[in-house]
């Protein structure tokens, strides 16, 4: 009996040490580990390619919109000058510049041609003032000049300083 149970017990301390030794990852789980590595590199690629396709569709969608905006508040946008900084205020908020294209829906509005007609008159009036201040202009006076060579009727847009300055900005083209 007693040598009996002395062969149970080398028995299980043989077993036990035998689960203790696990054996090192061989060749083959190392291959498995990496095809499951591409896989999910693989559908991440996928995932980002439908959200990038996705957000591509929102972004055309909301560039309808915008133009569908503009066109039915075309003549708010281009009379109120209020209206216009928001407008433009809004579109700089999310990336689009209504200056910056000349072509497409901004030219077609007139939006664009507003900012370079004003640039051109308000270069008219510094040239025109510069034999008596060399050029510089406040933006108060400069606007004042403008309101009266445009005249006050209706049809002419309101002009703010904010569109002066945009207006302004159009002229960097030709350096300093």
């Amino acid at each position: 009996n007693n040598s009996l149970l002395k062969k149970r017990v080398q028995s299980l301390r043989f077993l036990d040490s035998s689960f203790i030794m696990r054996r090192k990852p061989g060749i083959g789980a190392i291959h498995k580990q990496k095809l499951e590595q591409e896989k999910y590199k693989d559908k991440g690629t996928e995932i980002q390619e439908n959200q990038f396709e996705q957000m591509t569709k929102q972004m055309e969608i909301f560039r309808t919109n915008l133009e569908d905006f503009a066109t039915k508040h075309k003549t708010e946008i281009k009379k109120n000058g209020q209206f216009r900084r928001q407008f433009t205020e809004m579109c700089a908020s999310i990336g689009v510049d209504p200056l910056a294209s000349g072509k497409g829906f901004w030219s077609v509005l007139g939006i664009g041609d507003f900012y370079y007609e004003l640039a051109v008159q308000i270069v008219e009036v510094c040239m025109a003032t510069n034999y008596k201040n060399g050029g510089l202009i406040t933006l108060d006076e400069l606007r004042e000049r403008l309101v009266q060579a445009r005249g006050k009727r209706k049809e002419h847009q309101d002009i703010t300083n904010e569109d002066l300055l945009a207006a302004a900005k159009k002229l960097r083209i030709f350096g300093n």
